[in-house]
């Protein structure tokens, strides 16, 4: 026999929900997040140029070898995006990482430096070749090297937050 209806219906719902980051949400900070760094330093941060499907767009930036990461421009600001490269090394689930405060993807006694490279960014509004150590969840250390850093513009061309990447880092 099989499940009651109720049961399948409701089954059959949460298995097409689609993934957190194709949400049409997710899919305008991805076209933002690309725009944004296309406009900071004048080239693709994907391979293979402009994308104009957003859900492509969307899968090709979570699945990217490079590790990108995104917050809000707030005073404390949380994270707001994070690839598939991103969640893996810093060993975490969407739905963790999501929401979180960007300082916490740092040891305490980095953080200083780090704020003053996002300060620094802001000013910018693009910045290359930031090294600095970070630390997963489980507490692995990790040095991260040549990150790219830019400001996310959002509607009205105003500054809506702030975004990394970089392909470069090796355990500590």
């Amino acid at each position: 026999m099989g499940l009651p209806r109720r049961r399948r219906l409701r089954r059959r719902a949460v298995a097409q929900a689609p993934a957190p980051w194709l949400t049409p949400g997710k899919q305008h900070l991805a076209h933002c997040i690309l725009g944004s760094f296309d406009r900071a330093f004048g080239r693709p941060l994907l391979a293979g140029g402009e994308l104009h499907d957003a859900r492509q767009a969307s899968q090709l930036l979570f699945r990217a070898d490079t590790v990108v990461l995104a917050h809000d421009g707030s005073s404390d600001p949380a994270l707001i995006y994070a690839n598939a490269a991103a969640l893996r090394l810093w060993e975490r689930r969407w739905a963790e990482m999501i929401g979180m405060p960007s300082r916490l993807t740092a040891e305490p006694r980095e953080r200083a430096d780090r704020a003053r490279m996002l300060a620094s960014a802001l000013q910018q509004h693009a910045n290359e070749g930031y090294s600095g150590v970070r630390i997963s969840q489980s507490g692995r250390r990790f040095q991260i090297h040549n990150a790219r850093l830019w400001t996310l513009w959002g509607p009205g061309d105003q500054p809506c937050g702030q975004a990394a990447a970089f392909s470069d880092w090796w355990w500590l």
